[in-house]
């Protein structure tokens, strides 16, 4: 299973992958109209609101679970932000399967 390089998201049909296209890296989410990966401010937000959709869980909390994903991933692994711990992070993650 591929996963978007720049949010992690599993790409696992035909339509996440940008433009339908499975030799992308970025996700349909993370790609604009000209192939640019969207700015990480744009990405992150993405990412906080699905978790604040998915899980229900609190804004600051969905924030630390964002930034502990995306600093897992080799585009984002430069970022400087607080982070959630291996253990909150794995169990999100856990509930998400």
């Amino acid at each position: 299973m591929k996963i978007c390089i720049t949010c992690g998201m599993p790409m696992t049909k035909k339509e996440h992958f940008w433009n339908a296209d499975e030799n992308c890296l970025t996700c349909t989410y993370c790609t604009n109209a000209d192939w640019s990966v969207k700015s990480c401010d744009e990405i992150f937000e993405w990412g906080v609101n699905y978790f604040l959709w998915a899980l229900q869980v609190d804004h600051e909390f969905a924030e630390k679970i964002v930034r502990k994903n995306m600093l897992q991933l080799p585009y984002r692994k430069s970022l400087d932000w607080p982070i959630a711990s291996n253990e909150e992070f794995n169990e999100v993650m856990s509930k998400l399967v």
